[in-house]
């Protein structure tokens, strides 16, 4: 038998925002390596179709807001102990500083960083973390190596959360838990659907990348799936940039 340090074989993966896009390829990746999964998001019909796309079996999905205190203690309370955890649930809100207010804070804060936070609190107290369990957040390139006009709320909570995981992975070693950060430029997932912006636009921007293109949301699920698995035991307090080459310009 061949060995393969990269497999997830026989593992409890819990994945947050898996009903699409970059969570959902997460998902169809770690089920070719051999997870057993837990699906998290709000939409259930989007969960149930993604549940339909994974390998193996004895995935389920829970819909719930993360953003609901109740909600997430409820759902935290009905997991099993974890492997590995996948916290990828976020949006992106595209808006300059001066005409934002403190809703605007609120609402990106609530999803793309306290939720994750909140997360991870709860875990921790209800001692839902196998000792040398894997946790990897999907943070962004924006905020931490670089920013973009409109980015500044967006940017700042990717800081944040890359902040909180330097600490935490410090705090979560004694019990050889990894904490690591996935840190990715634009990915070409249907959140560009809901733009204004045209293809030629974005075909434009591309150019940018020394690659010359956006990534691919397995692109990403890969790497999410390599901070997951054994093969990087000894990695923790990492950010893994993925970004085509757009900052070393």
């Amino acid at each position: 038998m061949i060995n393969n340090p990269f497999t997830l074989e026989g593992k409890m993966i819990l994945v947050t925002g898996a009903s699409s896009g970059i969570g959902r390829s997460i998902a169809i990746e770690c089920s070719r390596m051999g997870a057993h999964l837990i699906l998290v998001a709000r939409n259930s019909q989007r969960l149930e179709e993604v549940l339909h796309l994974l390998h193996g079996v004895g995935h389920t999905y829970l819909s719930i807001n993360l953003t609901s205190e109740d909600e997430l203690e409820n759902m935290v309370d009905a997991l099993p102990k974890l492997d590995g955890v996948a916290s990828n649930a976020g949006i992106v809100k595209s808006q300059v500083s001066q005409l934002s207010d403190r809703s605007d804070l609120e609402q990106i804060f609530e999803i793309n960083t306290f939720s994750h936070i909140r997360l991870i609190q709860l875990l921790q107290q209800k001692k839902r973390l196998n000792k040398g369990a894997s946790i990897v957040f999907l943070s962004s390139m924006s905020g931490v190596y670089c920013g973009a006009i409109g980015g500044s709320l967006y940017g700042s909570t990717k800081a944040a959360l890359n902040g909180f995981t330097k600490a935490l992975a410090l705090e979560l070693a004694p019990r050889n838990i990894r904490v690591n950060t996935v840190n990715p430029g634009m990915i070409n997932t249907g959140i560009f659907d809901q733009t204004v912006l045209t293809k030629e636009q974005f075909e434009e921007d591309a150019k940018r990348y020394p690659l010359k293109r956006y990534g691919k949301p397995e692109e990403i699920a890969y790497a999410v799936v390599y901070l997951l698995s054994d093969a990087t035991a000894w990695m923790t307090g990492s950010s893994l940039l993925l970004d085509g080459g757009y900052s070393v310009q």
